[in-house]
């Protein structure tokens, strides 16, 4: 278990979020929500500005006095023992955390993306959703879609992009970057996006991969090394102009 880890970056906050408005919302509303840290692009059925306010107001609330009972949760660099006593999402950030092998707190934007959009399919009338928070995504939609990956200065960069399936969803995608954003990263990769059912999971494995990729030569393993790691569907590399990828993932020409 490597201690050389930290929550991964956030490649997108510091261009003010641009790629939002190249999202196609189709037939769905598009709302904005932000409460302190937490930034949200939210797509849905219909508009529910209020209900995912409040979700947010909610999962914020019981992450933030978790961490004041057990100030370590915010800190800590390796994984932390499980917690039966404490809330569901807090549990499966714990759990994410030990099958990527980093601390818990690198699931959060996942985690956060998942509650709120799990909220929000639990209200009359919502059917499709998609939640992304710092480019981490929480996605349920009736048909495929196409999600573009941003890679920094990569000649790849949004010239790729994921087809995802009606019947993968719900779904989780998450990146993680090396070279771009605010975050502490111990890699050099441009991106690492990883796809999981749990958006949690999908964030801390990002996370754990993208630390892993110091140079290309640590594509291979690194490809290998996400195999091993029960729940996560694919993933897929981007360092400078090499791309490598496994599991279920369809690639297309953007």
């Amino acid at each position: 278990m490597s201690n050389k880890q930290r929550k991964k970056r956030d490649p997108l906050s510091f261009k003010h979020r641009f790629y939002r408005q190249q999202v196609e919302p189709g037939q769905l509303c598009a709302m904005e929500i932000q409460v302190q840290e937490t930034d949200l692009h939210i797509l849905a059925s219909q508009e529910v500005t209020k209900q995912a306010h409040d979700l947010v107001l909610t999962c914020r609330s019981q992450l933030e006095r978790y961490i004041l009972r057990y100030p370590a949760f915010a800190s800590s660099l390796s994984p932390m023992a499980e917690d039966s006593l404490a809330p569901a999402m807090i549990q499966g950030m714990i759990r994410a955390a030990q099958v990527a092998g980093v601390g818990p707190m690198a699931a959060v934007a996942g985690a956060v993306a998942e509650f709120v959009g799990r909220g929000l399919l639990a209200l009359d009338g919502i059917n499709e959703v998609m939640v992304e928070n710092g480019g981490d995504i929480f996605i349920q939609r009736g048909e495929s879609c196409v999600s573009s990956i941003y890679a920094g200065e990569s000649p790849l960069s949004g010239k790729v992009g994921l087809r995802l399936a009606a019947a993968q969803m719900p779904l989780g995608i998450c990146t993680s970057s090396g070279t771009i954003g605010h975050s502490l990263s111990f890699g050099s990769a441009d991106s690492v996006t990883v796809l999981a059912a749990d958006t949690a999971l999908a964030d801390t494995v990002a996370t754990r991969m993208g630390n892993e990729l110091a140079e290309e030569k640590d594509m291979a393993p690194a490809l290998e090394l996400v195999q091993s790691m029960a729940g996560v569907m694919g993933m897929v590399i981007i360092h400078n102009e090499q791309m490598g990828a496994w599991g279920e993932v369809e690639l297309v020409r953007l």
